[in-house]
């Protein structure tokens, strides 16, 4: 083959290649947020207390709660709309630990609802300790 008609080939190739990765696989692959409010609960605790136990032994709160939905009960202390996020921080005891709650898209009218020092129950996919607990997918009910 000729130069010329190799790298037509492969000018094709790599076409192919891109159309497929952008529009023939998303088709398959469910990228929708999951909506945990109808899924089964496997722990209730308090911020605080989750805090405590993540503060006292990491490792093995670690084991308990990552990747479990779990439900927190907890005050507002702050509510961020960021980089398309919608994020409610929940207070503690402690001014440098908090848990931070990634809310699920289909909950964003409820999140305008909130105000500060409100107290709430959220539950979502705990996914471990980062200066502070971090929840994902997380449904939220007014208290």
């Amino acid at each position: 083959m000729k130069l010329k008609n190799k790298f037509f080939l492969l000018i094709v190739f790599v076409l192919i290649l891109i159309n497929t990765y952008h529009y023939i696989i998303p088709l398959f692959v469910d990228s929708s947020e999951k909506n945990l409010k109808n899924e089964t609960v496997a722990f209730t605790i308090h911020s605080n207390d989750l805090l405590r136990a993540y503060s006292k032994n990491e490792e093995k709160t670690d084991t308990i709660y990552t990747n479990k939905i779990i439900e927190v009960i907890g005050t507002v202390k702050e509510i961020s709309f960021l980089n398309s996020r919608n994020t409610v921080i929940l207070q503690s005891n402690s001014n440098t630990f908090g848990v931070i709650c990634d809310v699920n898209s289909a909950e964003k009218e409820k999140i305008k609802t909130l105000k500060e020092n409100q107290k709430i129950i959220v539950k979502g996919l705990c996914k471990g300790f980062l200066k502070d607990v971090i929840l994902l997918n997380c449904s939220i009910e007014i208290l």
